[in-house]
């Protein structure tokens, strides 16, 4: 699947499923996004989009990776739409 249509499908998987934050940013959990039945009907590699969403300053979290159960509670941030 084309990088740039999943990131895309991912910015509007975080507006759909996030809450804005008192920095106005849009922010969701990354175990509820792993978790919707949703995303996991959309991405084959969530884990892998997010990556390249980073790398293209899309979106922002702690760490390189992140992985289910582990970091559930980490926050992605959406820096621009």
């Amino acid at each position: 699947m084309n990088v740039e249509h999943e990131v895309e499908l991912l910015v509007e998987e975080i507006k759909r499923l996030g809450t804005e934050g008192g920095d106005g940013k849009v922010r969701v959990k990354f175990g509820v996004l792993f978790n919707d039945t949703r995303c996991a009907n959309l991405f084959e590699a969530l884990v892998g989009t997010l990556r390249a969403a980073k790398r293209k300053k899309i979106v922002n979290f702690e760490g390189e990776l992140l992985l289910q159960g582990v970091h559930d509670n980490v926050d992605v941030i959406l820096l621009k739409e």
